[in-house]
C-alpha cells in the first residue's frame, strides 16, 4: 500500500474513532502494535514491561485522539506519545531516560532490526501479517455488542466493572460477550495457527 493510501486510511479510521466508533481504534492498534513495541523496546528492554508501556501508549492515544487534526501522520503522532510514555515510565521508576529521542526513521530501522534479530523469515513475517489481518477481519465481523466489549477490554484496558457500566449491562453479560468474542476470533485464527505449527515442525 502506498504511503498516501496508508495516511488516508489512518485518517479515515481516526475520524471514525472521533465519531464514537471504538472498534476503528482496534484496527489502528493491530496495525501499529509491533512497531510501537519495538520503539519502546529501545527505552525499556524488559519485554513484559515494554508490553505494559505499549498498552499505556495506546490508552493515552485513545484518550487524546479527539485532539488529532491530521496535521502530522497518525504514526508520527503515535510515535511521540510512545516516546513520552516510555520516558515518563522510566522517570516514575527512578531510572534515567535516554537524553536523545528516537526519531521516526530510526524507529523504522530498529523495527526491521528486531525482526532480523528474532530470526524472522519472510514466511514468518507473512504469517504475522496474515494473523493481524485475520484478527482485524474477525473483530469487524463480530456483532456490535461483542465488538464493543472486546475493544473496551483489549484496547481501552477497562475492567469488567467499567465495561458493564459503559454498556449498561450486568458483569456476567460482559464476561459472556468477551468470551464469545475471543472464541470467534480464535476460531478464525485456528487454521492459520495450525498451518504455522506445521511449518515450524517442518523447519526443525
Amino acid at each position: 500500500m502506498a504511503d498516501n493510501d496508508t495516511q488516508q486510511l489512518d485518517l479515515e479510521l481516526v475520524k471514525r474513532v472521533q465519531r464514537g466508533d471504538s472498534a476503528a481504534f482496534d484496527l489502528l492498534v493491530r496495525k501499529y502494535q509491533h512497531r510501537i513495541a519495538a520503539l519502546i523496546g529501545r527505552y525499556i528492554p524488559d519485554w513484559s514491561e515494554c508490553q505494559d508501556v505499549a498498552q499505556e501508549t495506546f490508552i493515552r492515544a485513545y484518550r487524546a485522539i479527539g485532539n488529532f487534526r491530521g496535521d502530522a501522520q497518525f504514526y508520527t503522532w503515535l510515535h511521540r506519545i510512545a516516546v513520552n510514555t516510555a520516558k515518563n515510565h522510566l522517570v516514575a521508576s527512578n531510572r534515567r531516560p535516554p537524553t536523545g529521542d528516537i526519531d521516526v526513521e530510526d524507529a523504522e530501522q530498529y523495527d526491521a532490526g528486531v525482526r532480523l534479530r528474532d530470526n524472522d523469515t519472510p514466511e514468518r513475517e507473512l504469517m504475522r501479517q496474515q494473523l493481524e489481518q485475520t484478527v482485524m477481519r474477525a473483530v469487524e465481523a463480530l456483532p456490535e455488542e461483542l465488538k464493543l466489549a472486546i475493544t473496551l477490554r483489549e484496547v481501552d484496558g477497562l475492567s469488567y466493572e467499567e465495561i458493564a457500566e459503559r454498556m449498561d449491562c450486568p458483569i456476567g453479560t460482559v464476561r459472556s460477550r468477551i468470551f464469545r468474542a475471543r472464541e470467534a476470533i480464535d476460531q478464525e485464527m485456528k487454521p492459520l495457527l495450525d498451518r504455522n505449527d506445521t511449518m515450524e515442525r517442518a523447519t526443525r
